[in-house]
Parts: structure tokens; C-alpha cells; sequence
């Protein structure tokens, strides 16, 4: 995506954002410029993984940090419905719209989850995430917490479709 600040305010009456929301360091400062992209009366509408995507892999990474005596940002953080549609309201949006759908995806080994992770390009791309390996002691209880002594593991992906307008002036 081309850096928002770079266009003229109000150029465009429709935006698309698919999956930029979730990959930023400041979601409210890219919401915002968005906002002022668009024409009055203008339209947004786009896609981001929602806030309850892999509860599992999250359960796994907690295990591994403590396994390892600490706490690292591993996953992005990412946003639940009603947060987003407060955040658009928050940088002038008005009558927003979030649409839910939830998959779930079997997977016999948390290896298995990263690995189709990483084959989408959705690894932890913010500038503060951590560069400290998990160790293998903390791999292990991450493998272990994964599969919680089932097979397959079920893991949920959340995808947040959303809508909003700029106001008409």
C-alpha cells in the first residue's frame, strides 16, 4: 500500500484495505488516513483476521514463555468486532458495519499450524516483536499445550469484514 499521507485529502470515494489494518504498528493512525482519503460520503471496506483467531497457538506460545521464564510479543496483536468498529468511529467514520465468520482448521501438530502460517506470509511483522528464539524446552510446551491430548487440534481463524462512510459534509 502506498503511504496515505502521500495522496491529496478526500481523493477517492472508495478505499479497499484487506489485511492492512492487522499489519501496522499504529491501526489508528492508518485508520485515520484512510479516513482522510476519502471524499465526503465515501466508502471503506476491507478484511482483517479478527481478535479471536488461534486461541490455540496463542494458549501454545504462553506455554513456551513460560516454559522459558518470560513473556514475549510472538503474535500480532489484533483487534475483536466491536473494538474495530470503535476505532472507526474514533478517526470519523460514521455508521460502521463488522460482519463475523469464523473457520475452524484441523491440524495434527502445532508445526503443522506454523508452517501453514508462514506458506500465507502471516508472521509477526511489527517493529517490536521479539527476536529471541523460543528454546527448545519451550517448544516442547508449546507442542504440548497445542495438543492438549487431542488429535487433531482444532484451531479458529476469524475474519472481520467490515464498512464504513465518511460523513457528508
Amino acid at each position: 500500500m502506498a503511504d496515505p499521507r502521500s495522496v491529496a485529502p478526500q481523493s477517492f470515494d472508495l478505499c479497499l484495505s484487506i489485511g492492512e489494518l492487522e499489519a501496522t504498528n499504529d491501526v489508528q493512525a492508518l485508520a485515520f488516513a484512510l479516513r482522510h482519503l476519502l471524499s465526503p460520503g465515501g466508502l471503506l471496506i476491507g478484511a482483517i483476521v479478527g481478535g479471536n483467531s488461534l486461541p490455540r497457538l496463542r494458549a501454545a506460545m504462553l506455554a513456551a514463555d513460560r516454559a522459558d521464564g518470560g513473556a514475549a510479543p510472538r503474535l500480532h496483536p489484533s483487534i475483536d468486532g466491536p473494538s474495530l468498529a470503535a476505532l472507526l468511529t474514533s478517526v470519523g467514520f460514521i455508521e460502521p458495519v463488522i460482519d463475523v465468520d469464523r473457520v475452524d482448521v484441523a491440524y495434527t501438530n502445532l508445526d503443522r499450524l506454523v508452517a501453514d502460517l508462514r506458506g500465507m506470509g502471516c508472521t509477526n511483522v511489527l517493529t517490536e516483536r521479539s527476536r529471541r528464539p523460543i528454546t527448545r524446552r519451550g517448544l516442547g510446551a508449546a507442542r504440548a499445550e497445542f495438543r492438549d491430548g487431542k488429535v487433531p487440534t482444532i484451531e479458529r481463524f476469524e475474519l472481520l469484514h467490515f464498512a464504513a462512510w465518511s460523513p457528508k459534509v
